[in-house]
């Protein structure tokens, strides 16, 4: 990967300043993207503005919470995006949410319909904002983190490993109906990560498969970039 594979091209980071988020927006910047970070803590959001000023070009700070978030909402943030910066070339889908490991008997409702919206519902509703703006782009990338399925199918994953599963399934299906088209759809497998995510369901300090989610931000670069169109309508497990 080249420190330039993303120069001219604007991404969408969702979920920028969680674990993968961060790391991802800051190497899309080292690689020559203008990103806009989107999230819901701001002041994480100010700090990790000013580390990518200082890394490439000025980011696009965006604060939205995508549990709240309406279609109305998507549709005026890729409103603001096309007016300020006349272009978006990709979207790297990184926001989750998770509680913790529950039995689906002992969920509470409102934690499952919430688990269900950010992490599959929400994701649909900002890229279909995002998708008429993508498509003038000349390649254009719409990547979603998926989970591990063999291990979120599993008991008392709740929500979240159901979502996980539609989310697949959706980078398939709007594979097929994007076949033809100039935006690329793909899923990102990363490996088990330390972020707070992970430590609701695993104490930290016995996990040690988990990886700094730097490991992983290469290939966020990779699949956002021309190269990722050799995992076109895949979700891509990379070894790092």
């Amino acid at each position: 990967m080249t420190e330039a594979a993303l120069a001219g091209r604007v991404a969408l980071v969702a979920g920028a300043h969680g674990g993968l988020g961060s790391a991802a927006s800051l190497a899309c910047a080292r690689a020559g993207a203008t990103v806009v970070l989107l999230g819901r803590k701001v002041p994480k959001l100010n700090r990790l503005y000013d580390a990518l000023a200082a890394e490439g070009p000025e980011p696009l700070l965006y604060p939205l919470d995508l549990e709240g978030a309406s279609p109305d909402d998507y549709a005026e943030m890729a409103g603001r995006i096309e007016s300020e910066l006349g272009r978006l070339d990709g979207v790297l889908h990184c926001a989750a949410e998770f509680r913790g490991l529950t039995p689906l008997l002992q969920t509470d409702p409102a934690a499952f319909a919430r688990a269900l919206h950010v992490n599959l519902t929400a994701r649909w509703w900002l890229s279909q904002a995002c998708l008429p703006l993508l498509a003038q782009a000349p390649d254009a990338a719409l990547v979603f983190t998926v989970d591990d399925l063999s291990r979120v199918g599993q008991a008392y994953w709740g929500g979240y490993g159901l979502a996980q599963h539609g989310l697949s399934a959706l980078v398939g299906m709007l594979h097929a109906e994007l076949a033809n088209s100039p935006v690329r759809v793909a899923g990102l497998q990363p490996g088990p990560m330390r972020t707070p995510l992970r430590s609701k369901a695993y104490v930290e300090e016995n996990d040690r498969l988990a990886r700094d989610p730097v490991a992983y931000a290469d290939a966020c670069v990779t699949l956002l970039s021309a190269e990722g169109a050799a995992h076109r309508g895949t979700v891509w497990a990379p070894r790092p």
